[in-house]
């Protein structure tokens, strides 16, 4: 039973729980998509004197700014590289007591330097977009300044 569990777990991770991730994001989309386009119909049917251009403007989901987007970065960065250290931290604690079996202790080694990795990967990717992006970044901010 116990070899059972270990060769099941793995696969229920790797294989379905992205599989159905991405049913759900995927019907989530679709059924925000035939909401908006039911409430579309009916306006127009009620009035079809309405300029459909403008409503189908105010109806779409706003698209993030360039700086909330690498912000976002920032903020994901900072918690998968707090974690890692935690992971990490744990690890070495247990290390030291000595109160763990060896491979569960290679498994906290391994998540907290994964999450340790991926954490300074999203930092990179934040200061990098960061200088790359300044320009279009004060651009974006004039635009919004001037629209206001």
């Amino acid at each position: 039973m116990n070899d059972l569990v270990e060769i099941l777990v793995p696969i229920a991770c790797g294989c379905v729980l992205p599989i159905m991730i991405i049913w759900l994001t995927v019907r989530q989309k679709m059924n925000e998509t035939n909401q908006r386009s039911q409430i579309l119909l009916a306006a127009i049917e009620k009035n079809p004197d309405m300029d459909i251009e403008e409503l189908i403007k105010k109806m779409s989901p706003k698209k993030k700014l360039l700086k909330e987007k690498l912000l976002s970065k920032l903020q994901t960065g900072n918690i998968t590289t707090l974690l890692g250290i935690g992971f990490l931290a744990c690890a070495i604690y247990m290390d030291y007591q000595g109160g763990m079996s060896s491979k569960d202790l290679r498994m906290f080694y391994l998540a907290g330097a994964i999450l340790l990795c991926v954490g300074i990967g999203f930092l990179i990717s934040y200061f990098m977009g960061k200088k790359m992006l300044a320009k279009e970044i004060e651009a974006e901010q004039n635009k919004l300044t001037e629209q206001a």
